[in-house]
């Protein structure tokens, strides 16, 4: 294919994505900010820190400069949400005039709970902005296991074109044309696998877990509407897929760190591996209130973290909330 793709951000997802958009091509470069790193790459072939045992093909190209990503028509933003606009800035300035960049990350901008692509879109307005977004573990994705994944962007076309380009064999795009929908199915997704894991750790059963999945995607489809993005969307890869699996696997960070919260074990969600639901949730639950929206689970997630409520108290809460319908 003649597109050429670079994907910036070095970890595990943003490896993972140039390994797979690799395929069938001969032209995706992965740009890290980190040189030693970078160097080690090249000549390992390995990236043992984020994707351990799994070995990066021979014609992937890598690079600690900007400039690499300057003949690139599709670029890739690979880094966590909250570093998503100072990559905007760094790299701006070095996309080609018709470059389309898709942001990779799962979350909300903090400062202002804009959604990413419109955190994007008021740094690089000259760009068509995109997101990616669904069930896919990077460790998965990088070894060729099945998986399937949304993307979205405002022209149907341009998202058609986005789900050509990076789809390869084990690696298959759907094309969305609800940014709005994909991105906060990805992002609310991380709120409700802490939820789980803290039904896990706690040991309060599956069919709590069950419950929270069933009565969290109720939450999600409410906010979407709310914010202008399409219920259906929520019931697709980027809601219901993406949280099935978020909520179920141990390969989630979202998942274990709600884990530890239900043994009352002390965790920083900012130390170590980012936990981007952590993050989300106070934003979203901040947004909920300003738009009145009804969101319990969101809400109890949010004030575990802050320590405004024990798990004790946010299960009677929700346990004893008025009786509705469904």
């Amino acid at each position: 294919m003649s597109e050429k793709i670079a994907v910036v951000g070095s970890g595990a997802f943003g490896t993972a994505l140039a390994v797979i958009a690799l395929a069938g091509r001969s032209a995706v470069t992965l740009v890290g900010r980190n040189p030693s790193l970078i160097s080690d790459l090249k000549a390992e072939r390995l990236h043992d820190a984020a994707l351990p045992g799994i070995y990066l093909p021979d014609t992937l190209e890598f690079s600690a400069e900007a400039e690499a990503i300057a003949d690139a028509s599709i670029v890739l933003f690979a880094m966590p949400s909250q570093a998503q606009a100072d990559a905007a800035r760094q790299y701006g300035p070095y996309l080609s005039k018709d470059a389309i960049v898709v942001t990779c990350a799962k979350g909300i901008e903090r400062a202002t709970g804009n959604l990413l692509t419109d955190m994007l879109e008021r740094e690089l307005p000259d760009h068509p902005i995109a997101v990616l977004s669904g069930p896919g573990f990077a460790a998965d994705i990088a070894k060729g296991l099945p998986t399937a994944m949304a993307i979205a962007a405002e022209d149907m076309e341009v998202a058609e074109r986005l789900a050509q380009a990076i789809s390869g064999r084990t690696f298959r795009l759907y094309a969305s044309s609800d940014r709005i929908g994909v991105q906060l199915g990805g992002a609310l997704k991380n709120v409700l696998a802490i939820a789980c894991g803290i039904v896990e750790g706690g040991g309060i059963g599956d069919s709590a877990r069950a419950a929270l999945i069933a009565r969290g995607l109720a939450e999600m489809s409410r906010f979407v509407v709310a914010k202008g993005g399409q219920a259906d969307t929520v019931r697709g890869l980027s809601g219901l897929g993406d949280l099935v699996l978020t909520a179920t696997s141990h390969q989630s960070r979202n998942l274990r760190f709600g884990i530890a919260l239900g043994r009352g074990e002390k965790v920083d969600p900012l130390q170590g591996a980012l936990v981007e639901g952590a993050l989300a949730a106070s934003v979203a639950s901040r947004l909920a209130a300003e738009l009145s929206i009804i969101m319990p689970i969101t809400d109890a997630v949010s004030a575990i973290i802050d320590g405004r409520l024990d798990i004790a108290e946010a299960i009677e809460q929700l346990m004893t909330r008025p009786i509705t319908t469904e």
